[in-house]
């Protein structure tokens, strides 16, 4: 370094740089320190100024940043010609090079400055003179112009004719100098008045905040990062304001977080990745033409969508990866250099430690040199620690965008997949590529630069170890690399049950979801037990390939930990074998740099594992990504064969459920494989086609196929306009999680007069008008909170408002009575629409008199069209109208049947009375300790424990093999210093001290050492064994830890789940209605893979850290107490960042959880709605829905990255500066003769990796308390869900209700406290064998009856008798499995027909064929394929005619006493239904039936009817005498609808 100085101011290399020459200052000295060190730093300061963000206005500059940009770029040229003169006259002032440095350095230096300068006065501070510290670094240079003015006077060169070159030099001088105050005096010129800044100031705000055309962002959602100086985005400076928002508990919503920068915005992100998919896409489709001619690719899809359209055909083989490879491939790629930089960075404190010892050591070089090296470690450590983190913030911004484009590709995908192709998936294993799936590829992009950073430290350390014992490092080396076949082994075993895990789970999942879904039917049951049973079965399951991964995992740690001690020991067997002697500097350096090998190895596996589980994600993806499509094109034709006047039209089509090639394979299904062959159909424009037919017989399935929802197997479809869509009322209504009014304007804009002839066309007022917030009142999840026949109205009130031109409308009629029935028929179907085409599905015949023609469909063939008066005859007797205006004048009460929406609704009137749902609780604060309290009870006290100490164990006898190690380096060093041989040899080359961040402290010691002869083998043999059993002992910890730790937390997750769902179980009605699906599946899905795998897996993580902390703490402080002077303060700075970063964390991972349950949520409705969404052309605003839910899902994701950058960045600085303090003191220690080198290295080597713990700890509990969070979720159910009362008073006989007489006294029934009574002192008695209808009016109280007959909501006051035992003191469980109801909703679950009738197996094979026979059911499930044929997700094989067959089948069975009958047969036709009612009558000829009716014919030979009003019983008696009785309720009820 003196040479180097000393050659470039050409003094002597004793005194580089002298201060004082010949009675001035040295000019040497001067042009370094006073002139080329400001230069720098305004440099620096400047560059960081870079990047601030224009604004748009284009308002001129204010002249002084004129002034200041032309002086600077006068100055820059200024230095450039003094550079070329000091050429020319060489030697005049001071040498040639050190000219050139300090006036190249100036010249750079002042032209960035311009740059800069332009850059800010076309920014926000343009209006100000911009930032004084700039202004006041151009001000540091002056003392150096000064003293250079003062050198010439004296010298007397300035103006003398002899020295030209030397003149003009000084001239240029004095230019510069004027520049300067010219710039200053710019600076100080009058800037903007301030008012003029505010506007300009607030009009700069408008600009930044229009995020997207016309939509304007809040003032504090300001964007991320965009605009912001080096300086900020290095540190991260613009986080600042959010992290002191949730340090003071102000992030409670989404909108509080920042907007994400513009690269980041879904909307960006998608553009780019659908651009380079179709890039991808044509150049497939060429190279397919290419590869074959013959085979003709069709791209479906509309020219215009920006989005891939078309997957199919030919580009089956278009892979996800290649896609987002072309789209952010570089970008990720190069990131790799910013890892590079930081890797060799890394190296480099090691080695400049190895020399800082080696200085302390000799005590011979001069003190620069000490400085130079303590410099060169902060230096390395502090761009080292830089890089590292820009890289992990860099990726973790490309991660952002994958996970953006994976997840609108799947749901883009998912709106355009055709029905058929889509049954191959359930919705759950949807949902799951789109949580768990796209997750794991993610994760990979985290780890892919690993896969080549690790191998490179590989190379490296086995480049030094080979320089240390030669050959012999072979031996080892070939050890630790057959580990990796093993490990590879393992990690097979791993991938195979981590496969079969996720099948469990998927199968789990589902199960759940069909539990939820039909939850009411299942209560109603008492299958608790049963459905309990199948998810604890599929539980166990995935149990047990849990425990075998978790397994597995620990041998894998355990195999690893033990490597470094094994490989050493037998390297030093393979060197001595060799006929080398064995040294104690030897033994010490192969240790560290062995400690070093095992690093990379380590975490070799992890990356691997990763990359594989992504492979596995990515190929499920793929494979849904590669369904086909629908394909409009090339369904329909194009023009229509028969003229303008035909709305729709069909010839010699046939259609089917399946693809060809798979029907093959299949086992023939009903509907699932219902062909479908239309000969010719022509639909005229403005016509009412209606379709008739038996149960099954293919009325909805013609309606699909109209809207193309099947595949076409040959034939002709035409549809005429057929890009505006239909208006689709499906059989099944498909409702929103929103509003009414939103569900029924369905995306258009609200036109009142519009809405308002809808509403009333289908029979809503009055609906709206009862419930609580009229058209605002949310409804549940699939409008759960609605009765079935609000559902179907509210449907086809959407389709009707959508004013299309064709509407297919399958049998809204079905779940209304006979009045609303017929208002829909006259203002809705032929009011509204008169002037639409309209085909109408339905079984109540009696509607269709005034339909232009009738289709007969039996079995998917057309077998007769022609007029209603041709073939309504033939299809049965319907009953005739009788005066049809004299119901315009008594309107009568509404459609009942609908009581129980209203009762659900009439229960919201609380404050917020129209919004069901509560939003998720977002719990404010720390995570509770009575959470971890939970946890540590759910692992077990004594094994918590016992895992606890063998940690501590572990982590002591490791510390204690360092040690010793270090007091036999010390022991050998005593007696080389004994012998005369101090310092003789060479001290060990540097590159052995790479590594001692590991860890291993020993090569420092080692460095005052030198082989002596004295210490004999002996010796060596001695420390060798003691080392050895203790490293023995420390591999017998490790793996007796790793396995108590696995076991413990299976333990865990064991516990938590069979509470939580034992819970779930036996929760209330309530809870289910006011709680979404997706929020409750969140916790069986998400919440348990994190209790399963994610906390395990940190927490192992987090407690190795806090006890390595804790062993090096302790070891540093032994080494070197004066630390403890920087360890303190530096202490109570980590505290303080740590939990301000702590408290925003959690609450941004908080939000960030709350954000991503409404993408699933919506994803899974979509699901559900496919067919209407496609039908009413909908998709691209609900892709765009979809953008914007997980727009607000990024944003979280991104503030929450961040915030850990914004952490990470600054304790690396506490390393930094720990590092350096460190290697201060021990310069000071060395001038002042104090210390032990020994001591001084064991210390310092431990300090370089006292930054890694300190992050790790902390993100590591971080991760823990955020982990943490799902157990805190699945412990708020497990302890809060209301439950219903278990307790069973009164042992019943095992016949009870042996005669089935039920006597409601006083009964008194509110939904919930503070609202009013449903049911209001109901008094009746009904005799055994009596057959009782129930009717009334909406909210009358006609389900309530049921519902407190079955306790599915407990009574006020008042007792409800069956036999005479009090209903109440009997267990739920036998109560409700002694009834028998058949529900409003068909509830079918997947599985065979055998467990849908009779889950627990208690019946035989002839019982069950004998009920279906009775139900007409038998030869439609021989076509099936028998008992044992599987029904799909929720009976999807079946009709929903079919399924309420199999419900009523069902109820056949129970043999109950007792039979309620909820409106049982809506969607059944009249032929079926009167053999049904045939079959009741015979089978319940004894029995107690109860029946809700909405077709009051279906009521009429019943014994007595109940009619109820307002809760309370208005009429009692038999059909015949109400319907005499003038003026009773009955009676108008029967006019009103004229039957």
């Amino acid at each position: 370094m003196e040479n180097i100085l000393a050659g470039l101011c050409g003094t002597s290399p004793e005194d580089p740089l002298p201060v004082w020459v010949h009675g001035s200052i040295g000019h040497c000295f001067n042009q370094l320190t006073l002139n080329v060190i400001p230069h720098v730093v305004l440099a620096v300061v400047s560059a960081c100024f870079l990047g601030t963000p224009r604004i748009s206005s284009r308002m001129p500059c204010r002249p002084g940043w004129g002034c200041r940009i032309t002086a600077s770029l006068v100055l820059a040229g200024l230095f450039l010609v003094d550079t070329i003169l000091a050429t020319i006259s060489q030697q005049e002032l001071g040498p040639l090079y050190l000219e050139v440095l300090a006036n190249g350095t100036a010249a750079l230096t002042w032209f960035t400055h311009s740059l800069v300068l332009l850059t800010l006065c076309k920014s926000i501070y343009s209006f100000t003179r911009g930032p004084a510290a700039l202004a006041l670094l151009t001000l540091l240079p002056i003392p150096s112009f000064i003293i250079t003015l003062v050198w010439y006077y004296q010298s007397g060169t300035a103006w003398s004719p002899a020295h030209p070159a030397a003149s003009s030099r000084f001239a240029i001088l004095c230019l510069q100098l004027a520049s300067l105050l010219v710039y200053v005096i710019a600076y100080l010129f009058p800037t903007a008045g301030r008012q003029d800044f505010l506007s300009i100031n607030s009009s700069w705000q408008q600009d930044q905040l229009i995020s997207e055309p016309g939509i304007l962002v809040p003032d504090q959602q300001r964007v991320s990062e965009d605009g912001e100086s080096w300086l900020s985005r290095f540190f991260y400076i613009w986080m600042n304001p959010l992290m002191k928002c949730g340090y003071q508990w102000k992030l409670n919503q989404p909108q509080d977080v920042r907007v994400l920068p513009r690269q980041l915005e879904a909307a960006r992100v998608c553009e780019r990745f659908y651009s380079c998919w179709q890039k991808k896409a044509a150049l497939h489709q060429v190279e397919e033409e290419t590869v074959s001619l013959t085979s003709s690719i069709i791209a479906g899809g509309d020219g215009n969508s920006d989005a891939p359209d078309s997957l199919t055909g030919g580009q089956e083989a278009m892979q996800l990866f290649s896609a987002l490879h072309a789209a952010f491939g570089l970008r990720f790629y190069s990131l790799g250099l910013l890892k590079l930089a930081g890797n060799l960075l890394g190296f480099s404190g090691p080695l400049l430690l190895n020399l800082l010892v080696n200085f302390m050591e000799s005590r011979q070089e001069p003190l620069s040199h000490g400085v130079l090296y303590a410099l060169g470690l902060f230096a390395g450590s502090f761009l080292g620690a830089l890089l590292r983190n820009q890289f992990s913030y860099e990726v973790n911004k490309v991660t952002l965008m994958v996970r953006a484009a994976v997840i609108s590709a799947i749901y883009h995908k998912a709106l355009r997949v055709s029905s058929a192709s889509v049954t191959r998936f359930t919705v759950g294993e949807i949902v799951n590529f789109m949580s768990t799936d796209t997750s794991r590829l993610v994760n990979f992009c985290l780890s892919l630069h690993e896969v080549w950073s690790l191998p490179f430290q590989f190379a490296i350390t086995l480049y030094l170890l080979y320089q240390q014992v030669g050959v012999a490092f072979l031996g080892g080396l070939a050890l630790a690399l057959l580990l990796v076949p093993i490990n590879k082994v393992i990690a097979n075993y791993i991938m195979t049950n981590n496969k079969e895990m996720l099948k469990h789970k998927d199968a789990r999942v589902k199960l759940m979801t069909e539990f939820l879904c039909g939850i009411r039917v299942i209560k109603f049951y008492a299958w608790e037990k049963h459905f309990s049973a199948r998810i604890n079965a599929c539980r166990d399951k995935e149990l047990q390939k849990l425990q075998a991964i978790k397994y597995l995992d620990a041998v894998c740690v355990y195999l690893w930990a033990a490597l470094p001690v094994v490989v050493s020991i037998t390297i030093f067997i393979t060197y001595v074998l060799l006929g080398h002697q064995l040294t104690a500097t030897k033994v010490f350096t192969a240790l560290a740099l062995v400690g070093m090998l095992i690093l990379p190895l380590n975490s070799f596996p992890w990356v691997l594992n990763g990359t594989l589980e992504a492979k596995v994600s990515l190929d499920r993806i793929q494979c849904f990504l590669e369904l086909v499509d629908q394909d409009p094109e090339a369904y329909y034709a194009l023009d229509s064969p028969s003229g303008a006047a035909v709305a729709m039209e069909m010839q010699c089509a046939s259609f089917s459920w399946v693809p060809i090639e798979e029907e093959s394979t299949r086992q023939p299904l009903s509907t699932g494989s219902l062909q479908l062959h239309i000969e010719n159909l022509s639909v005229r424009k403005g016509m009412l086609l209606g379709v008739i037919g038996k149960v099954g017989s293919g009325k909805s399935s013609l309606l699909a196929a109209i809207a193309g929802e099947l595949i076409k197997q040959g034939g002709q479809v035409y549809v005429s306009d057929l890009e505006q869509g239909f208006g689709l009322a499906t059989q099944e209504p498909w409702i929103q999680f929103t509003t009414i009014r939103e569900n029924i304007l369905f995306g258009r804009e609200y036109d009142a007069r519009l809405y308002e002839e809808v509403v009333e066309a289908c029979a809503l007022s009055e609906d709206l008008n009862i419930l609580p917030a009229g058209d605002q009142t949310e409804v549940g999840e699939n409008g759960v909170t609605l009765s079935g026949g609000q559902k179907a109205r509210i449907a086809l009130a959407r389709a009707v408002y959508q004013e299309k031109e064709f509407y297919l409308l399958d049998d809204p009629l079905a779940a209304v009575d006979a009045e609303v029935a017929n208002h829909l028929m006259q203002k809705c179907i032929l009011g509204v629409l008169k002037h639409k085409t309209r085909i109408l599905c339905t079984h109540r015949t009696e509607f269709l008199e005034k339909a232009d023609a009738l289709l007969l469909i039996d079995n998917g063939r057309i077998i007769k069209t022609g007029t209603p008066a041709d073939i309504l005859p033939l299809v049965e007797f319907f009953p005739k109208f009788k005066n049809m205006d004299k119901r315009q004048k008594n309107k009568a009460p509404n459609e009942q049947g609908e009581e129980e929406a209203v009762e659900i609704e009439a229960e919201e009137t609380t404050p917020n009375n129209h919004l069901i749902h509560k939003e998720e609780e977002k719990k404010e604060g720390a995570v509770a300790f009575q959470v971890y309290k939970a946890y540590w009870l759910a692992v077990g006290s004594c094994l918590a424990l016992s895992i606890l100490f063998s940690l501590f164990l572990m982590q002591a006898s490791r510390n204690i093999s360092d040690w010793w190690l270090s007091h036999w380096i010390s022991s050998i060093s005593q007696t080389a210093n004994t012998s005369v041989m101090v310092c003789s040899a060479s001290p060990p080359s540097p590159e052995l001290l790479l590594f001692s961040i590991v860890g291993l402290v020993s090569p420092i010691q080692a460095l005052d050492t030198t082989p002596a002869p004295s210490n004999g083998s002996l010796d060596v043999n001695f420390y060798l064994i003691v080392y050895g059993s203790i490293a023995g002992a420390n591999s017998l910890f490790t793996i007796l830890r790793a396995f108590l730790f696995a076991y413990g937390t299976i333990h865990a997750a064991t516990v938590i789940h069979n509470r939580l769902l034992h819970r779930a179980l036996k929760a209330t009605v309530t809870f289910f209605d006011t709680t979404p699906t997706g929020r409750i599946l969140n916790r069986f899905s998400s919440d348990m893979y994190s209790v399963d795998d994610s906390l395990p897996f940190i927490l192992n993580i987090f407690l190795a850290n806090m006890y390595g902390l804790l062993g090096m703490l302790v070891i540093i402080t032994y080494g070197l107490p004066w630390i403890g002077l920087i360890l303190i303060p530096l202490a109570a700075l980590y505290f303080f960042i740590q939990r301000y970063y702590r408290r925003t964390s959690r609450e941004l991972k908080r939000l960030y959880s709350i954000t991503l349950s409404p993408i699933y949520t919506h994803f899974s409705e979509t699901l559900s709605g496919l067919s209407s969404i496609r039908a009413m052309r909908a998709t691209q605003r609900f892709e765009l829905e979809n953008q914007l839910l997980l727009e607000q899902n990024q944003h979280c994701l991104f503030a929450s990255n961040t915030a850990m950058q914004w952490l990470d960045i600054r304790l690396q600085m506490i390393g930094v500066a720990v590092v350096t303090a460190i290697a201060g003191i021990a310069i000071i220690q060395h001038q002042k003769q104090l210390g032990n080198p020994g001591l001084v290295g064991l210390a310092l080597s431990y300090a370089l990796s006292v930054t890694n713990l300190l992050s790790g700890l902390i993100s590591s509990f971080t991760l823990t308390e955020t982990m943490m969070v799902s157990v805190e979720r699945t412990e708020e159910y497990s302890t809060d869900i209301p439950m219903e009362p278990q307790d069973k008073l009164v042992q019943v006989a095992a016949d009870w209700p042996s005669r089935g007489l039920v006597e409601f006294q006083q009964v008194v029934l509110a939904y919930r406290a503070g609202l009013p009574n449903a049911l209001d002192g109901v008094n009746f008695t009904i005799y055994p064998g009596e057959k009782v209808g129930i009717v009334g009016r909406t909210g009358s109280g006609k389900s309530t009856l049921f519902l407190a007959l079955f306790r599915m909501l407990e009574l006020k006051s008042g007792q409800i008798l069956l036999d005479g035992v009090n209903s109440k003191l009997v267990g739920l469980d036998e109560l409700r499995s002694r009834l028998a109801i058949i529900p409003q909703d068909p509830f079918l679950f997947s599985g065979s027909i055998r467990e849908n009738l009779d889950p627990q197996g208690k019946r035989t094979d002839a019982e069950l064929q004998e009920v279906l026979e009775q139900c007409h059911l038998w030869d439609t499930i021989i076509q099936m394929g028998g008992l044992d044929s599987e029904l799909g997700e929720r009976g999807k094989s079946l009709s929903v005619g079919q399924r309420q067959l199999v419900c009523l089948a069902r109820a056949l069975l129970t043999k109950a006493k007792v039979l309620c009958i909820d409106e049982a047969t809506a969607s059944v036709d009249q032929k079926t239904d009167q053999l049904l009612q045939q079959t009741i009558r015979q089978r319940f000829a004894d029995k107690t039936v109860l029946t809700i009716a909405h077709r009051l014919n279906t009521i009429l030979d019943s014994d007595r009817v109940l009619v109820m009003q307002a809760g309370r019983v208005a009429e009692l008696d038999s059909p015949t005498r109400l319907s005499q009785k003038d003026g009773s309720l009955f009676q108008h009820l029967l006019h009103s609808g004229q039957q």
